[in-house]
């Protein structure tokens, strides 16, 4: 534990970026070697020259991905899942560059089974060398060894969540001292000591070494939060202010955006990532290539049957055509196979388990979720996606539009055929309003946390769920 000790007391973070960018090309150069070995088992390969060309682009690439918006950083209280994420997200978009440099430039000697060789090398080397970092960091943190002392100044329920989520874990780094204030909140329970008011905020700062100050102050003690940047700016301690966003929203995930070139902060009640254009673009281009899938391989065989078992079944139009409430609360033409006798309230009222309008074809279509196949249709002319909010009926976007405030915040996002709402058990009737209210709180996080991989979780997740079947499929 001495070579800990000693080692703890320099800071590594200064050259970790540099340190990171090194060990990540000599993995990726390790990785093209191997792929010669696993394909060839030798390297007389290699000096063909579109080799050479995209060895050297796979290179470039990787270390300009890294470097951008600052890839390689950091953050204690990080989880390692989401340190992961971040890596295989970069590494999927350093493929698909790639392949399209070799597709464009029709580099033929480029073998594609090396590539496969070359990442399924790279992302193992990588996702491994970064758990072994990560645990490697914990461990010595978990030891007592480098972390960091810090001071809350705001002895409230601000202060107390930080407070908590500095001393969550002590692989974080942290070791939290106590609080500073001059008016303590009685309503808050607090899980570390009072160190003194403002005035002794200075000889303390003298007499310990202190690293970070987080500041959890309401914005009407401006003179105190300016006072406390020069005095930690004097004594080399690193100040960060906590917001008080709820002044403006009881949310507590918001996210900020500056305009006018960085200097204006906005603060926005949640983050949507497909307000993004390349996350846009990137989620509209998979739904176009997996809808002409469906099209083109699925429909032509399955639909005939589907259409000749609703005809025998009962009499009535093979599709079941709803007006359903879109994206920007726009209406729109939904179309699904019909399950039902032709009856009047279909456009009213909600099926039930064991309703007597569902035919015996259109139970098992519900059961299968297979009377959604149309819908494909609509995610063809853009008005649906594969996955988003379940599109609803227009009466119950009006009645329910009253009963939940933030029910229209999932028209923010195209409707989807399937949701995270609907793998999460949250679809067919809603019989009380709860079902309801948390339907739209699985459809809000799905738009606040929308990823590509996401959504290949969720279709996955449909998949299993229709061979397994689900309770409210009726």
């Amino acid at each position: 534990m001495s070579i800990l000790k000693t080692l703890s007391t320099y800071r590594f973070s200064r050259y970790y970026k540099i340190c990171f960018l090194v060990w990540d090309v000599v993995l990726l150069n390790t990785s093209i070697a191997l792929s010669f070995l696993f394909r060839y088992e030798y390297f007389h390969i290699v000096d063909i020259k579109e080799v050479k060309a995209v060895s050297l682009l796979t290179n470039i690439f990787w270390i300009t991905l890294l470097l951008y918006k600052d890839s390689y950083r950091i953050i204690r209280t990080e989880r390692i899942e989401a340190i992961l994420y971040r890596t295989i997200r970069m590494l999927l978009i350093h493929v698909a560059i790639i392949a399209v440099f070799i597709l464009v430039l029709k580099y033929d000697e480029v073998s594609r089974l090396r590539m496969v060789y070359f990442y399924t090398t790279f992302f193992v080397l990588l996702v491994s060398f970064r758990i072994f970092f990560m645990q490697i960091l914990k461990h010595v943190r978990a030891q007592g060894y480098n972390f960091r002392k810090v001071v809350i100044v705001g002895a409230n329920a601000t202060g107390e969540r930080m407070n908590r989520i500095l001393s969550k874990d002590l692989t974080y780094g942290y070791r939290v001292m106590g609080y500073f204030d001059d008016e303590i909140d009685s309503d808050t329970v607090l899980e570390i000591p009072i160190l003194g008011g403002f005035g002794d905020i200075e000889n303390y700062l003298s007499s310990e070494k202190i690293d970070e100050m987080y500041v959890a102050l309401h914005i009407e003690k401006i003179e105190e939060i300016n006072r406390l940047t020069a005095l930690c700016e004097r004594h080399m301690v690193r100040i960060k202010y906590i917001p008080d966003f709820q002044q403006y929203t009881k949310s507590n995930r918001v996210q900020i955006t500056f305009y006018g070139n960085g200097n204006v902060p906005v603060l926005m009640l949640r983050k949507e990532p497909l307000e993004i254009p390349l996350y846009r673009i990137i989620k509209e281009f998979f739904d176009f290539c997996f809808c002409l899938f469906v099209i083109l391989f699925i429909f032509p065989w399955l639909f005939p049957i589907l259409i000749v078992l609703i005809k025998v079944n009962s009499p009535g139009p093979i599709f079941f055509v709803q007006k359903r409430s879109g994206r920007d609360n726009q209406s729109f033409n939904c179309y699904k196979f019909r399950t039902m006798y032709v009856n009047d309230a279909a456009n009213e009222v909600q099926a039930r388990q064991n309703d007597a309008r569902i035919t015996r074809v259109g139970a098992f279509l519900r059961r299968t979720s297979m009377d959604e196949l149309p819908q494909f249709l609509n995610v063809l002319v853009g008005n649906m996606s594969v996955v988003g909010p379940r599109p609803h009926m227009l009466s119950h976007t009006e009645q329910y539009s009253e009963l939940i405030n933030n029910f229209l915040v999932r028209h923010y996002a195209k409707p989807g055929i399937t949701g995270w709402a609907q793998v999460n058990g949250f679809r067919g009737e809603t019989k009380e309003l709860a079902d309801m209210e948390n339907r739209v709180e699985h459809d809000i996080w799905y738009i606040e946390n929308w990823s590509f991989l996401l959504d290949i979780k969720i279709i996955w997740l449909t998949v299993v769920n229709v061979f397994q079947g689900e309770k409210n499929a009726f």
